[in-house]
C-alpha cells in the first residue's frame, strides 16, 4: 500500500459557522492518523483541509472563534482541482444563510460531484439539500431544525430522531458533537475498527454510537422545561423509573389537573407524558446495560419495564437495536484477572 495518496476530506466552512462542526469531525480524522501509526500503519490516511469561500480567507465562527480556509470551495469543485474523498458542510447561522446563495450552492453541487462522499453536520444539511443532493433520500439535522428542513425541502425524507444518516453516498449527522459520531463512524468504515476504537479511546467518547440512538435526552428534555413542576416531575422519574407513571400519577405529582399537566408536558418538552416516560425508562436501561453485567430480565426490572419483552420493544422504537446489541456496542469490557 506504498505511495497509495491520503483520503482527501475537505470540510467547507462558511461564515458564521459554528467551530464545533469543524473541529470535531477534523480531530477525528487526524486523530486516525496518529491512531495508525500507533498500531503500525505508516502512510497517513487522511488529509483533512478546511474550504472557504476565498483561499487564505478567515472565516468567523458564531462564538468568535477565527479560522483560516485553506482553499476556496469553488477550487474544490474545479476540475483542475485535486480529487476529495469526502466533502464535509458544517453547520451553523451562516451555511443556513448561504443555502440562499445560488453562487455557494453551485460551487457545493460542483464540489460534491468530484466527491466519492458527501456529509453535513447539523445545519449543514441546508446546503446538501438545496444543492438537490438530498433529494429522495432520508436525512437528519439538528432536532430543533428539523420541521424546518423538512418544508422547505419536501423532497428530503427529514428523520428527527438519529444521531447520524448514512443513504448511499450521503451521510447527515444531528446538531454539534454528533460529527463527532459522524466522523468515527466513517473511520471505521474506512479504516476498520480496530483504529476507530484507538481515536475513540483518545477522545474519550463512545467508538460508536449507533446513528439509530436518539439525539433527544431524558435529561435534556428535563433540563429544557421552564415550569418547575414538569422539572421537578421528570427529574423525579429518572431516579423511580419502576414507580407507576400513569399521566394521571405524574399529574397529581406536579400538583396539576391531567389535562393542563398533558398540555403543559408535551409543550415544555414535544413528547407526551407517555411517551417521555417510555424514553426515561429506555435510558435509564441503556445505564444499566452499559455500566453493569446484570441479566436482561434484571435491567428490564429494574428500569421499569417488567418484562424483557417490553423492553425489547421499547428499545426496538427508541433504540433501533435490541438490548443485548446495545451492550455488545456499548458496554464495558469484562475486567480481566477478577474484580478489580
Amino acid at each position: 500500500m506504498a505511495g497509495v495518496e491520503p483520503r482527501r476530506v475537505v470540510i467547507y466552512a462558511a461564515p458564521s459557522v459554528q467551530s464545533l462542526d469543524v473541529a470535531g469531525p477534523y480531530e477525528v480524522f487526524a486523530a486516525a492518523n496518529a491512531a495508525a501509526r500507533l498500531l503500525g500503519v505508516t502512510r497517513r490516511r487522511y488529509e483533512v483541509v478546511v474550504a472557504g469561500d476565498a483561499a487564505g480567507a478567515t472565516v468567523r465562527a458564531e462564538s468568535g472563534l477565527t479560522l483560516v480556509a485553506e482553499v476556496s470551495l469553488a477550487a474544490v469543485g474545479s476540475r483542475r482541482g485535486r480529487p476529495v474523498d469526502t466533502l464535509l458542510v458544517a453547520g451553523g447561522r451562516g451555511p443556513r444563510r448561504a443555502a440562499g446563495d445560488a453562487g455557494v450552492v453551485t460551487s457545493i453541487r460542483r464540489a460534491a460531484s468530484r466527491a466519492r462522499r458527501v456529509a453535513s453536520v447539523c445545519t449543514g444539511a441546508y446546503l446538501l439539500a438545496a444543492a438537490g443532493l438530498l433529494d429522495g433520500r432520508r436525512a437528519t439535522t439538528h432536532w430543533a431544525y428539523c420541521d424546518d428542513l423538512a418544508r422547505r425541502y419536501p423532497a428530503v425524507r427529514v428523520e428527527r430522531d438519529p444521531i447520524y444518516v448514512r443513504d448511499g453516498a450521503v451521510w447527515t449527522s444531528a446538531g454539534v458533537t454528533a460529527g463527532i459520531d459522524l466522523g468515527l463512524a466513517m473511520v471505521e468504515a474506512d479504516c476498520g475498527r480496530e483504529i476507530a476504537a484507538a481515536v475513540a479511546r483518545g477522545l474519550v467518547v463512545f467508538v460508536r454510537r449507533a446513528g439509530g440512538q436518539s439525539q433527544f435526552s431524558a435529561p435534556l428534555l428535563a433540563q429544557a422545561a421552564e415550569r418547575a413542576p414538569i422539572r421537578d416531575v421528570v427529574t423525579w422519574v429518572l431516579d423511580h423509573p419502576t414507580a407507576p407513571l400513569d399521566v394521571p400519577s405524574l399529574a397529581r405529582r406536579a400538583g396539576m389537573s391531567v389535562r393542563n399537566f398533558s398540555r403543559v408536558f408535551a409543550a415544555e418538552t414535544g413528547l407526551t407524558p407517555a411517551a417521555w416516560a417510555v424514553r426515561a425508562r429506555v435510558e435509564v436501561a441503556e445505564r444499566l446495560l452499559e455500566a453493569t453485567s446484570r441479566s436482561i430480565e434484571e435491567v428490564a426490572a429494574r428500569s421499569g419495564f417488567g418484562t424483557p419483552q417490553a423492553l425489547r420493544r421499547a428499545f426496538a422504537r427508541c433504540v433501533g437495536v435490541s438490548p443485548r446489541e446495545y451492550r455488545a456496542r456499548f458496554g464495558a469490557p469484562p475486567m480481566q484477572g477478577g474484580a478489580q
